[in-house]
């Protein structure tokens, strides 16, 4: 590494420089929030678009009377901006209010715009929004699924300039006080850069090739930063310790063999934190966890090759532009030393009150009420997210939900023994207790029963006036009928019942909202446990080989889980409980399994830098309370430091718009604060005091002697 420093530096700046034109574009090739899946739901919705030409997610124009307009003159704006509309290239249909009584009120109303497949949803947008008709007594405002996901999207490139100007300036005020100079209090920067850079540019060419989600673009450098500054921090401490007593590149490659292997193995643990969410067959944790190993994987590499390359290259110059002045601290006169010590005298009482603190953290998690990311994710100023809760509120009743059911008949539709099936089916449906009402081409032509159908078919005048509405219900053997069921989509019951109607009717398609969310949270609910018994026990086995220990595995999970179901807690306190100022609302679907699979690797960082100092020390001296005390002594400078940085770069997306980035990012600063306080300073030195020698026994593994002995 050393002889080739000089080479390994120039090939990463132009390997950096390639990849951050790419990553520039990143939002070019990201789309949606990432909620799909394959499913009965997608599968519906593709039929319904492609064979009877219903978009499963239409635009939405809300148009509104507030300055007491007359109705005929709301009439004629509606109906001189659907004229304007109805221009813009690309759209397949549109839905009056005009000739759609149920889409107008006196003084709201709303059309449905529909676009083809192959049409972007930006250029819709625009186009659309550029026919509006300005300065007048009425108000157009655009919403819909393809609006709020743009939006999401846009506000999610804002969410990351802002947490930037908070995170980094903070942290490079860490920076500059841990190091005492800028020269070393720089380069974490310079390599946090690159390493979000490179990671956005390999993600642009993975996104050319596969979905990737809008919450990749703060996950990516949230991750990236947060980790390759922790990762260059450790190898800065160590190489300045080094340079202390060997030559430089006796210096770099001690640092590598040491803190680079510290490194190998907590990056380890924080790419298999993501793959878990590998298991789950949705396209939002799929995408994330993709980026966050991309990420991983970039700040490792560059951990353990650019930064001593770097190192190498600037040997003592490391410590220029000091404004502390180096001086030898004696480690038994610090803060650290003296409350470790204070701990490992009392390790029972001071685990027993750790473990209480966390416990009350733990409470609020029975209340936790999970919801997947809809309008309210955006601000409340947001002009789609007021546009379609106005649409909610006058449109669509809040304790109901309607569910497509695509319906395929031996013969043609309109053949009469299908009608009758198809009319006996429905009386079926009608008679169930949470079923409001049933529409079909019965209700929607006002024709009473299948018998009377038939007949309209068969005189040519009657049949002439039903043609609109079998074009657009009917096609060939298949119709589809819209059940109004008496729950909301996210309601239990809801869930249920289209789970349990495929069941028994096996043969028929269903989509709607209810069954989303069915499909997606049985999806996590069936798949999220292998997940986590994946992450715990790949976890487990990598810390088994670094420390040779079975005691340091099962407490580093132990104490992971704890932690982090702490912070998790005091999530669902904050936000929704509405507390520290917050707007009170659900917690997003994915936090739980963004925080147990991105929280649980990045906290094991500081375990594994923490344990690797403790096993060196342990190995020179055989001694475990020595080499405990040691340990943390000397790395808690530094783990503090990168703790501080993890929390400002990811606590700093507390102060963005998107709602579910706003607790995710408090979500990670939390644990990692609760981590490098209570887990680090308390609980690990009280259960390695108690344990003792136990600590570090494997089967066959020959106990290490006192350097006394």
């Amino acid at each position: 590494m050393y002889e080739n420093r000089k080479k390994i530096v120039v090939m990463t700046i132009i390997l950096t420089f390639f990849l951050a034109v790419f990553g520039m574009r990143l939002p070019e090739v990201l789309h949606g929030n990432g909620f799909e899946m394959e499913g009965s739901f997608s599968e519906t919705n593709e039929i319904l678009e492609k064979e009877f030409g219903h978009s499963s997610s239409p635009y939405i124009i809300v148009f509104t009377n507030e300055k007491n307009g007359t109705q005929d003159e709301f009439h004629q704006y509606i109906d001189n901006s659907l004229e304007r509309i109805k221009k813009v290239k690309g759209i397949t249909e549109v839905l009056s209010p005009l000739t759609n009584p149920n889409q107008m009120k006196s003084k709201i109303a709303y059309a449905l715009v529909s676009f083809e497949n192959k049409t972007e949803p930006s250029d819709n947008i625009h186009n659309l929004e550029k026919t509006f008709i300005p300065f007048t007594a009425f108000e157009t405002n655009l919403t819909g699924g393809a609006v709020l996901e743009e939006e999401m999207n846009q506000s999610s490139q804002s969410d990351l300039k802002t947490a930037e100007m908070i995170g980094l300036p903070v942290a490079l005020v860490v920076l500059l006080l841990a190091f005492g100079g800028v020269a070393a209090g720089l380069i974490p920067l310079i390599s946090g850069a690159i390493s979000v850079l490179s990671a956005m540019g390999v993600c642009y060419f993975l996104g050319l090739n596969m979905d990737l989600s809008v919450f990749v673009l703060n996950v990516t450098p949230m991750i990236g930063l947060a980790l390759s500054i922790d990762f260059a921090l450790l190898i800065i401490h160590r190489f300045r310790d080094e340079l202390k007593n060997n030559s430089i590149s006796e210096a770099v490659s001690i640092t590598t063999k040491t803190a680079g292997r510290a490194i190998i193995f907590s990056g380890s643990c924080v790419a298999l934190g993501m793959s878990g969410m590998l298991f789950i067959d949705i396209d939002i944790f799929r995408s994330v966890a993709i980026s966050g190993i991309v990420v991983v994987i970039v700040s490792v590499i560059l951990a353990i090759t650019f930064l001593p390359a770097l190192l190498g290259v600037l040997g003592k110059n490391i410590n220029k532009w000091s404004f502390f002045k180096q001086v030898e601290e004696d480690e038994e006169k610090t803060f650290w030393h003296r409350f470790a010590s204070f701990v490992m005298k009392k390790p029972i009482s001071m685990a027993l009150i750790t473990f209480v603190i966390l416990g009350i953290g733990i409470i609020p998690i029975k209340d936790i009420n999970l919801e997947i990311p809809s309008a309210t994710a955006l601000p409340e100023t947001s002009k789609a997210r007021i546009a379609f809760e106005k649409f909610e509120e006058n449109f669509i009743s809040p304790n109901s939900t309607q569910v497509p059911i695509v319906i395929t008949t031996k013969e043609d539709v309109t053949h009469p023994e299908s009608l009758t099936y198809l009319e006996g089916f429905i009386n079926d449906l009608s008679k169930d207790k949470l079923v409001d009402h049933v529409d079909s081409i019965y209700s929607y032509s006002q024709i009473p029963n299948s018998t009377i159908f038939a007949q309209a078919l068969q005189i040519p005048e009657q049949k002439m006036m039903l043609d609109p509405l079998l074009k657009r219900f009917v096609k060939g053997q298949k119709t589809f009928i819209q059940v109004t069921l008496k729950a909301t989509d996210s309601d239990k019951a809801s869930k249920d019942w289209v789970r349990n109607f495929e069941k028994k009717y096996g043969g028929y398609k269903v989509g709607g909202s209810a069954k989303f969310h069915q499909e997606i949270f049985d999806e996590i609910w069936a798949k999220a446990p292998y997940g986590a018994a994946f992450i715990l026990i790949s976890t487990f086995i990598i810390l088994l080989v670094a420390f040779r220990s079975i005691a340091i595995p099962i407490k580093a999970v132990f104490m992971n889980i704890l932690s982090l179901s702490s912070a998790f807690g005091i999530i669902v306190w904050i936000f929704q409980g509405g507390h520290f100022g917050v707007t009170a609302s659900p917690i997003a679907l994915m936090i739980p399994i963004f925080a147990f699979s991105i929280v649980f690797g990045l906290s094991m960082d500081y375990e594994v830098f923490l344990i690797s100092r403790i096993h060196e020390i342990y190995v020179e001296s055989g001694d475990n309370d020595y080499a405990t005390l040691k340990g943390l002594t000397s790395t808690s400078k530094i783990i503090t430091s990168a703790a501080a940085i993890m929390i400002a770069v990811t606590g700093a997306f507390a102060f963005t718009d998107i709602m579910p980035v706003k607790q995710i990012g408090v979500g990670v600063a939390l644990s990692i604060f609760i981590d490098a306080t209570l887990i680090r300073i308390i609980l690990v030195p009280s259960l390695m005091r108690l344990l003792g020698e136990w600590n570090w026994w494997l089967p066959g593994v020959r106990k290490v002697r006192k350097a006394t002995e």
